[in-house]
């Protein structure tokens, strides 16, 4: 999430140190709300029906010992754990060092990366399949449809990508999300499967439903759940 200066009020001093300071304390990058979430986030979100129903479905898409790459990889479960217990090879990527730590102890059977997805390199035709869960929404919508674009290239032809999101309307919204201040940006039902088409990948089944995560206060969130296919050349 890039930082902005806010302007002031015509004739006022402007001081971008105080208005960084300002932002920061506002909305927090993804690293700093991942870091201080920790293992809250999988007590919270680990165990919803609709994401271990999309596992089911990759893994019957998966060729045995299947290559994954998952964006956004957090405590590695459920998503790495399921997916190494099955045999497969799986890269985890997150740009929380606090998750990648936790997620190494936690599934050894697979391997994570502490880096920024918006910019980690990404081998074209590299992986039989993989998971985008939740993890596009504190980045700009062009910077989302650029990622959701770079990981369906680095998807062999025929291989499978599963996505998640919260499809509402909503750009740069400040909210709290599980006690942290955050940025917020997401695209509509529509615009989101639109943008995942554009990005060349063919959307074969999709659930939406309404999800409330095991965490005090939380309210019902809406839920989009897509299952996709890089088509064959």
């Amino acid at each position: 999430m890039s930082d902005e200066c806010r302007g002031t009020d015509q004739g006022t001093a402007h001081d971008p140190a105080k208005d960084e300071a300002q932002e920061q304390s506002e909305s927090q990058p993804a690293r700093i709300v991942f870091d201080a979430l920790g293992i809250t986030y999988e007590k919270a979100f680990g165990a919803a029906p609709a994401h271990l129903a999309s596992l089911t479905w990759l893994l019957g898409e998966l060729p045995p010992q299947g290559r994954v790459l998952d964006v956004g990889s957090g405590t590695g479960r459920p998503t790495a754990a399921t997916l190494a217990a099955a045999g497969h090879t799986v890269l985890g990527i997150d740009v929380s060092p606090v998750m990648v730590e936790i997620a190494t102890a936690q599934v050894p059977g697979a391997r994570f990366r502490c880096a920024d997805a918006r910019t980690v390199a990404l081998d074209d035709a590299s992986y039989d399949a993989a998971c985008v869960y939740f993890s596009l929404l504190q980045m700009s919508r062009e910077e989302q449809t650029h990622l959701v674009a770079r990981v369906a290239r680095a998807v062999k032809p025929g291989g499978h990508v599963a996505l998640a999101t919260v499809p509402v309307d909503a750009e740069e919204v400040d909210v709290v999300f599980m006690d942290q201040p955050v940025r917020a940006t997401s695209f509509s039902h529509d615009d989101f499967v639109t943008m995942v088409t554009g990005a060349g990948l063919t959307v074969q089944a999709e659930q939406s439903l309404l999800f409330t995560p095991a965490h005090p206060g939380a309210t019902p969130e809406p839920h989009l759940f897509l299952h996709c296919r890089r088509p064959d050349m």
